[in-house]
């Protein structure tokens, strides 16, 4: 029988020029604060600065009679493009790729003997390129010490001819094309007809090609320009925040429902923020508002050209403060005119035609917001505001299914750990067995999850390094009411590939097995955990050390009665098991001043700080019933579980505990049990 084949997509041009344009940026972004510092610089030391300055400015002589080098030459010349063409080789093959192509560079900068900025875009990732080629040629072929011998020297031969090709071939292509897009650039302020631009410019920015514009061409040519004239109009043909801030004005007039709730919020961010990419969605819902937007980029560029007014030095992000740091001294008047009228224009334009056309945006805003965001190829840091900003929750809006899942806590191996075994398998009931749910220290997180967790008091910790995830903030990690709002938000960006017959088959086995809805044979997929540097492989996933926990380490009956002395008992059981030293004791209080580990269902976890791992000798777990109950700021814990994991040993042991606290029948059977046995036996027979 034969079977139909789907074509696979094709990626389009716009997705070409996209990544394009996000390669670019990436090259130019991350040193956008020597770009800054050069233009401070300029602005103040220069002959015509606000503070001249010979010996920084680089104008007139020296007590020898020798000019003055200054700063602004040497940085403007050599340290910008060498720094373009670091970041850019080491995109390619990391710090080997950048320092050829920082080698490469210079012999551009040499041979044309003006700032290569777009000679630094090609050098730069070509050096990363051809390095990391020619190093495939005798990968594994190399005898044992001389690896650094023919890497040095590979690395040095090849800079070295890489130098002298942009010496003698891509300097002078380079430096013609420098020229040539130039000499378009003059035409179109001779003609008068360089406020047209916003007609590519501002749909551009809608669909996120603005990189390859701005940072690709706009701020190479506008920084050769700024070293000649002392300011340059083509750093504010895209950063005008006047455009973006007059619809979001309209909107906070005229529009409705939940796009009128959100605009105030959009605007600042927009405005003062200098995210530009706030007021897209707006944009999307309203398609006719791009003329708004072009309306009030070509009226600014207009008032530029008239004023003769400029910018120093790019302003980025597209912030009415960068905006102004940037401007040069006698543009003031000319910079703030092009912002007020830019956006007068735009929100005259944008008015009429929210007026004059009926359109539900509370029905739009969160598909708006989808549809850039797709446009994008991830999600936006700041789109929370919009979805968000009525209703209080806070989680960014998610573009695609939702594939991993992190719980992270200080330590990254007792709270969240139980955590993610807890959300696992709710996630495993509902049929969506392939949503990876880990755990990790906050110190070992990055931005590639979809779903952040972490307690109430360690979200904002999380937050700069995971920004374009959706975050949930909880104060209970065995049954907190969040844990059912992320199954649903699975549910809802995951149903595609949903397999609820597996769901219900592993609900079933699970209930068979005696723990009620939860799935008694789920491995744990821990991330790294304190003491761990690697992933762990699916053998230690589900390992179980038989010593991890011991009848000796299990007491019914604990002597303490406030929360510090139940952390002692539960830790000196952990040192006489040769498991932890002195230290790790003192770590557990200390993370517990930090972030408390109650856990919720009578359950508290203390454990040490990441900072701790060198202080745990073995994974160890023990356990102390206090059947009065022990206030632990102001919660009822009766079961104590100390915790001290290296690697991912412990996790077995965790996620049984998890399983058995988020079954009240189980928990009474633990509050009723008369010998360790029966607590070893709810455990899950861990040490089997």
């Amino acid at each position: 029988m034969a079977t139909e084949t789907v074509a696979k997509p094709r990626t389009s041009l716009r997705v070409h020029v996209q990544k394009f344009g996000t390669f670019l940026s990436g090259m130019i972004m991350p040193n956008i604060g020597a770009f800054i510092a050069w233009g401070l610089i300029t602005a103040l030391f220069i002959e015509k600065g606000w503070i001249p300055v010979p010996a920084l400015g680089g104008f007139g002589t020296n007590a020898e009679g020798v000019p003055n080098v200054g700063l602004v030459g040497p940085m403007i010349t050599y340290l910008l493009p060498l720094l373009i063409a670091y970041t850019g080789g080491r995109m390619v093959y990391d710090v080997r790729g950048g320092v050829v192509g920082a080698i490469g560079t210079m012999g551009v900068i040499v041979g044309a003997g003006i700032p290569m900025f777009i000679g630094a875009m090609i050098m730069g990732p070509l050096g990363g390129w051809t390095m990391k080629k020619i190093d495939l040629l005798w990968e594994g072929k190399i005898r044992p010490g001389f690896e650094m011998l023919v890497n040095n020297f590979s690395a040095g031969i090849w800079g070295a001819l890489l130098a002298m090709l942009g010496f003698y071939g891509i300097a002078p292509l380079v430096q013609a094309f420098s020229t040539g897009a130039g000499n378009v650039v003059q035409f179109l302020v001779n003609n008068g007809l360089l406020p047209l631009t916003s007609i590519f410019i501002e749909p551009a920015k809608v669909l996120f090609l603005n990189n390859a514009i701005n940072h690709g061409v706009l701020t190479p040519l506008g920084i050769q320009q700024s070293l000649e004239q002392g300011k340059s109009i083509l750093f504010l043909l895209e950063a005008n925040p006047g455009p973006g801030f007059g619809i979001l004005l309209a909107y906070m007039f005229f529009g409705r429902g939940a796009a009128k709730a959100s605009a105030p919020g959009a605007a600042v961010i927009q405005f003062l923020g200098g995210i530009h990419e706030i007021y897209f969605p707006y944009v999307l819902m309203r398609p006719l508002l791009i003329l708004a937007a072009i309306a009030g980029g070509m009226t600014g560029i207009a008032t530029l050209s008239v004023t003769g007014s400029g910018l120093v030095a790019p302003a980025a992000p597209g912030s009415i403060f960068a905006v102004l740091a940037q401007t040069s001294r006698d543009s003031y008047v000319g910079v703030i005119l092009a912002v007020v009228l830019a956006t007068t224009v735009s929100f005259l334009v944008a008015s009429v035609i929210l007026k004059t056309t009926k359109h539900s945006d509370e029905v739009d805003l969160s598909d708006a917001t989808s549809k850039m965001e797709a446009m994008k190829g991830k999600k936006s840091s700041v789109s929370s505001v919009l979805t968000g900003a009525g209703a209080g929750v806070g989680t960014a809006v998610l573009a695609g299914p939702i594939k991993n899942i992190v719980f992270a806590c200080d330590a990254g191996m007792g709270s969240s750990a139980m955590g993610a075994s807890v959300l696992r398998n709710k996630i495993k009931a509902a049929g969506f067995p392939d949503v990876k749910v880990t755990n990790a220290a906050i110190a070992n997180l990055s931005d590639t999850y979809d779903v952040v967790i972490t307690h109430q008091d360690l979200t904002e910790r999380a937050k700069p390094v995971t920004s374009s995830a959706a975050h949930f903030s909880v104060d209970n990690f065995m049954n907190s009411p969040r844990y059912d709002e992320i199954v649903e938000l699975v549910k809802e960006h995951n149903t595609e590939g949903a397999t609820p017959d597996a769901g219900a088959a592993a609900a079933a086995a699970a209930a068979a097995a005696g723990h009620g809805a939860h799935v008694a044979s789920a491995p744990v997929d821990a991330a790294p955990t304190a003491g761990s540097g690697t992933e762990p492989t699916e053998a230690a996933e589900t390992a179980a050390p038989s010593d991890i926990l011991v009848a000796e380490s299990v007491i019914l009956n604990g002597t303490a009665t406030t929360r510090d002395a139940a952390i002692d008992e539960a830790g000196q059981l952990l040192l006489a098991r040769g498991a932890v030293d002195e230290g790790y004791l003192a770590a557990m209080h200390e993370r517990e001043e930090s972030v408390s580990t109650y856990m919720g269902s009578f359950l508290a976890i203390p454990h040490g700080t990441n900072a701790a791992k060198d202080h745990i000798l073995k994974s160890a777990v023990s356990v102390i019933r206090y059947p009065d109950g022990i206030d632990w700021n102001g919660k009822q814990v009766k079961f104590v579980v100390g915790v001290a994991g290296i690697n991912n040993e412990h996790l077995h042991i965790l996620s049984s505990i998890a399983k058995v606290f988020t079954n009240k029948a189980q928990v009474a059977q633990l509050e009723a049990a008369t010998s360790v046995e029966e607590v070893l036996e709810l455990f899950g027979k861990v040490n089997a």
